[in-house]
Parts: structure tokens; C-alpha cells; sequence
């Protein structure tokens, strides 16, 4: 990995990058190796690692839990204070089984926990099957790598081709597409009416449609002081629907601090993306998060569903209904291809984006 030429250490990192992508052996493959170390490419910055440790745990500080089962005026109201203050929110009783839950979960752990050679024909960077095995989406942009892989699964506007989605996977990834959608639905009614909007605004505006399912998977770190597993950064669509085992690492920032996202049995994640910020106006806060790198020897594993506008080429901006003379916009237009290529052309770090568009 280094070399000693004149004294001095060489460390060409793009080279070392570039091969561990063409092994598609992910990072549990490191793990299986036999690894005890951390590859220096994965060694994140002083500043990033000296952030790990708060300097005081505000544990007193819980992400909001709301039961969607509770009269509809209430939920609007929670959701949208939840919204404002957090910018995310776990929700219980929301109609999804903990069967379907448990059977998601376990069938992306058994994708990642399938021999290499297996996992390998599904590892490439160009999403034209609708399907993708990776490690780290930003690899090449990052300054440094993150502990964790991936199996992305396109839900909509169309489903990926059922032969295209992994076997181990395939029923547990149509099962959750219906369930998700249906969710994402609800969740984008309560939504607008939390910003005063009619039901199907959001929907209206074509949010509900292009989807994402993403599969992470967090193997055992042996150095969690030196990396992370997901670097800090707020998620680029509209909304995230997030299903997360029972080990834990999801932290969100508030007012400054590190707040853990405890796992809560039969629960889902919710949190407010940069577009949703943007087109409330400001109303809703879409914030920073992290993972951090699993010290565990048990994997973590959690199940992402991104909702995105798939009207690409139309003008996104704050709603009208949202603005006024007292409160003018707050950003400039811009359409969704130029936002999303914005988005994958960087590394994950935080709100530059949202402050890219910001008037």
C-alpha cells in the first residue's frame, strides 16, 4: 500500500481507490480478509474524527416518536412541528407489518452475507440496470471512505427488471416498493397539510414517483475511531422513509450537537430532504446526519427508500402559496437534473447544496 522512496512515505491513494473498486469485494470483503486495520484510504480527517466524541452527550435530547394511529389533526400537527424543529421524526403504527419489516431487513443482510464472487456480478457504478452493488457511492470524490456497502434497487417511476434484482432479495424489494410508496403517500399528505397546503401538493408536483431503495450494510470496524460509517450530509431528494435494525450508529445534528437516532422496535425513520427544505420555503429543516462505523461484531443494516421529483427538467422553488411580501423566497429556481448532478459530482458534505441555491 506504501512505499519508501528517499525517506519519505509515497501513498498514491487514487491508485489504491482504484483498485479495491475493481476488486468488488466491498468492505466486507475487507472484513473477511482478515483485516485488523483500517486502510489508510478510509482514515478520515482530523476534524471529521475529532467531532466522533461530543464534548458533552446531550442525552436528554429524543428524536420525536409519533403514532400515526392518532386523530388526523394531531398527526398533521406533530409532523410538522417534528418537521420545523428536527427535521426528523420515527413513526409507530403506520400499517406496515413487523413481519414485512423484519423480512426487509433480513433479506439485504442475506444479500451482503453471500459469498463475493456472488455479489460481484451485481458491482458497478453505472445504474442502468436499476440495480448496483457498491461501496460508497462517492468513492472518487470523497476525501476519504466510509466503512459500509451498498445494493441500490430503482422502485420508480418503474421498477428495475425483477430478473435484474438479486434472487435473495427480489420478492422482499417488490413487498417494500408497494409498502413504501403507500407510506410515502401518506406521509407526503400530512406534509403539506402541516405547511397549510392542500393534501396532494407534494404529490401533485410528481415527489411521490422517482424512488430509490437503498441497502446498507455496516460490517464490524476494527479501528471505529478512524473512519465512519456514512459522513455527514443532509439526503438530496424530498423525503426518506428509513427502516434501521435494532444495532444503532444513526446520529442527527441539533443546535449544534450529535443526537443519537435510537432504534425503537417496529419503528421508521423519517426525515426531511434538501428538496422539501427548499420548496416549504424553509418551513421544514432537511439536517445533517451520519452513521457512525459499527464497532459491533454484530453487521448493521438498515433499508432507505428516497422519494424524488421525476420531473427532471422542471423549475423547482419554494411553492407561491409559501411566499409573500413579508416572507419572499428564499431560493432560486432550478431544475431537478442540474440539482441531482450537482449532488453526485461531490462528496457527501453537508448543506452545500441547499446554500448553492439559496438567494
Amino acid at each position: 500500500m506504501a512505499a519508501t522512496m528517499n525517506g519519505e512515505n509515497q501513498y498514491d491513494r487514487t491508485e489504491e481507490v482504484k483498485r479495491f473498486d475493481e476488486s468488488k469485494i466491498g468492505v466486507k470483503g475487507l472484513v473477511d480478509s482478515g483485516l485488523t486495520s483500517v486502510p489508510r484510504f478510509f482514515i478520515h480527517p482530523p476534524e471529521t474524527l475529532s467531532d466522533l466524541k461530543p464534548k458533552t452527550k446531550p442525552e436528554s435530547v429524543v428524536i420525536p416518536a409519533i403514532d400515526l394511529s392518532g386523530p388526523r389533526s394531531t398527526v398533521v400537527e406533530q409532523v410538522a412541528s417534528a418537521s420545523r424543529s428536527f427535521g426528523f421524526f420515527q413513526i409507530v403504527n403506520h400499517g406496515i407489518p413487523v413481519q414485512v419489516l423484519d423480512r426487509t431487513i433480513g433479506s439485504i443482510r442475506a444479500f451482503h452475507e453471500q459469498p463475493t464472487d456472488v455479489k460481484a456480478r451485481f458491482y458497478r457504478r453505472d445504474t442502468g440496470t436499476g440495480v448496483s452493488f457498491i461501496s460508497n457511492i462517492d468513492l472518487f470524490h470523497s476525501k476519504a471512505a466510509s466503512w459500509r456497502d451498498t445494493l441500490q434497487i430503482k422502485l420508480g417511476p418503474t421498477l428495475a427488471e425483477l430478473e435484474e434484482i438479486p434472487e435473495v432479495c427480489r420478492d422482499e424489494a417488490v413487498e417494500w416498493n408497494k409498502e413504501s410508496r403507500a407510506l410515502g403517500e401518506r406521509l407526503m399528505g400530512l406534509l403539506s397539510e402541516g405547511l397549510g397546503l392542500d393534501t396532494d401538493r407534494l404529490k401533485n408536483t410528481t415527489c411521490l414517483e422517482a424512488r430509490l431503495m437503498v441497502g446498507h450494510y455496516y460490517p464490524c470496524c476494527p479501528q471505529p475511531d478512524l473512519t465512519v460509517g456514512l459522513s455527514s450530509h443532509t439526503d438530496p431528494g424530498v423525503l426518506t422513509v428509513l427502516l434501521q435494525d435494532h444495532i444503532g450508529g444513526l446520529q442527527i445534528k441539533h443546535e449544534g450537537e450529535w443526537v443519537d437516532v435510537k432504534p425503537v422496535p417496529g419503528a421508521l425513520v423519517i426525515n426531511i430532504a434538501d428538496i422539501l427544505q427548499i420548496l416549504s420555503n424553509d418551513e421544514y429543516t432537511s439536517v445533517e446526519h451520519r452513521v457512525l462505523a459499527n464497532p459491533s461484531h454484530e453487521p448493521r443494516v438498515s433499508v432507505a427508500v428516497f422519494f424524488n421529483a421525476s420531473a427532471r427538467d422542471a423549475l423547482y422553488g419554494p411553492f407561491p402559496e409559501l411566499t409573500s411580501a413579508g416572507k419572499p423566497a428564499l431560493y432560486r429556481q432550478f431544475t431537478y437534473n442540474d440539482y441531482m448532478r450537482r449532488f453526485f459530482t461531490k462528496e457527501l458534505d453537508g448543506k452545500t447544496l441547499t446554500n448553492y441555491y439559496r438567494l
